[in-house]
Formats: C-alpha cells, structure tokens, sequence
C-alpha cells in the first residue's frame, strides 16, 4: 500500500565553494542522524566562469590555472567533508565530487534521494563559479524531490521543531505537505497559515481546516489560521509570520513557469528564497 513519507532515508547535501558550506553540511549531518539516514556530501561546484578577455593570448595558461585552482579547492572541501563525515563515525555517509554542470550533477543524485539540502547564495559573495542567484529555483523546479534551503546568515541550532506551513491549496502545496512530513510528524508545533485565501476559490469553506485535519490524519498537531486584508507580498508576509512565531522551519511550495527558455519564479517563491531567514522546504 502506497503512503506518505515517513523518513528521509538518503539525504543528498549539495556543496560548493560557498564560505558557509559547512552550516549546511552540519545541518545536513544533524539531519541524516535524526533520521537514521544515508548523506550524501556532494561537491558539485559547477563550471568556472571565465571572462571572455582572458580567452585571448595566453590562454591556455588561464585555462591551466583554472584546472590547478578547482582541483585545489575540490581536494580541500574534501578534507573538510571527510573530517566531518568521520565525525559521525563514517557509517551512512559518502563523498561525491561532480565536474561540470552542477544542476546535472544534483538532479542525477537527487533521483536516488529524499531530500536535496542546499545553501542560499550569498549576494554579498562573489563565487567565481557557475551557480549564480537563480540556482535555488532552477534546482526546486527540476529535481523532483523536496529541497531544504538553508540561509547564507544565522546559526540553526534545531530546524523542524516549529514549523510555519504556508498553505495556498494548490498543488504544489500539498506535493510540499507531503514531502515535509517526516519533519511535521516531529515536531513540537505546526501553524498552516493561509495567506490571502480570498485569492484562491480552492480553499473551501474554513481556509486551512481541511489540511489541518489531513495532517492530524498523519499523527500531526496543527493548528490553522488565516492572514488576510493585507497589501503585503505574501512571500514577505510569510518571512513576518515565521518571524512572529519563531518558527524554525518554512514549508511551502514552489511556483514557477518557463518563459523564453528562462524560468520565471513566482512572487512568494522568489520573494523567500532571496530573503529567507530560517530554513526553508520548498517542493514543486
């Protein structure tokens, strides 16, 4: 019989040459022991960019440079992975190093995966590599598994134990429901929040009940609510509301549609990802 999650038995952590990768590497570890499960540490940071000035004479020196400068820093978030891996004894941990596209890399082992966690891109960092600002929404659109994004600023001691759901009743919310319900199913207080629900003709007569009562199916203690008569973008009206509640963890879908071959995020998706101050779990 076919059932909702209950674990995330492979946890695949996407690392790349981001100065907080190790944040999102402990959380990561912190979450495959939670969960009794597997990690999977993957370097995948992405092809080098490479300014079109340096292309001219000399370079193959560029090129020779840049080769010798990957391989150094691959060879060094290797020791800080495998140092870290070892401190949880090693077992139900591995190391993986992917050359290339890094949205290829991750989609390929996402497949085999419950859960892809993922730092935000930090702005104010200048990575040299190829996952740039839109990368979080490139990868929650394409891996078809649930990614937890994990903030660029702030330490996160626990995540899950107060949880906002934001609920929209569409389907890449209940996908996200879903998805989330090994951290749901443990955690200490879950708020699913319609936000604007006049917006939305799906919501049925109480806006919020009937997932509440679908999740108290689930063993799951929800309380639902209700945020309206706002001007307020609901993706920072969601970031007020985790805010107001101190929630640890955000679960909520992710919209978005291709538009001239670029893909085009939705206001509160975006809004969110750019913005996030507690993990986030987005699926679509």
């Amino acid at each position: 019989m076919l059932r909702a999650m209950d674990s995330y038995k492979t946890i695949v952590v996407h690392l790349d040459n981001a100065r907080r990768r190790a944040e999102t590497l402990n959380l990561a570890l912190g979450l495959a022991g939670a969960f009794d499960g597997h990690l999977v540490a993957l370097y995948a940071p992405g092809l080098p960019r490479i300014s079109a000035a340096s292309l001219g004479e000399g370079s193959s020196v560029v090129r020779e440079l840049e080769l010798q400068r990957m391989r150094e820093a691959a060879e060094q978030c290797e020791r800080e992975c495998r140092d870290a891996l070892r401190s949880r004894g090693g077992e139900k941990t591995e190391w993986r190093y992917a050359k290339g596209d890094a949205l290829a890399a991750i989609r390929l082992s996402a497949r085999y995966a419950d859960l892809v966690v993922m730092g935000q891109p930090d702005r104010y960092e200048d990575d040299i590599n190829e996952p740039h600002a839109a990368f979080p929404g490139d990868v929650v659109m394409s891996v078809g598994r649930p990614v937890l994004f994990v903030p660029y600023a702030g330490r996160f001691a626990s995540v899950g134990a107060r949880v906002l759901l934001a609920w929209n009743a569409s389907r890449e919310a209940a996908r996200a429901v879903s998805d989330a319900l090994p951290f749901l199913a443990r955690a200490k207080r879950v708020e699913v929040v319609a936000f604007d629900p006049e917006r939305n003709p799906d919501h049925g007569q109480v806006p919020g009940a009937d997932i509440a009562l679908y999740l108290a199916r689930h063993g799951v203690k929800a309380s639902a609510a209700q945020q309206t008569g706002t001007r307020i973008d609901i993706g920072a009206q969601i970031l007020s509301r985790a805010a107001d509640i101190e929630a640890d963890l955000i679960v909520m879908g992710a919209y978005g549609h291709s538009r001239f071959r670029e893909l085009v995020l939705g206001g509160a998706t975006r809004t969110v990802l750019e913005s996030m101050t507690v993990p986030v779990l987005m699926s679509h």
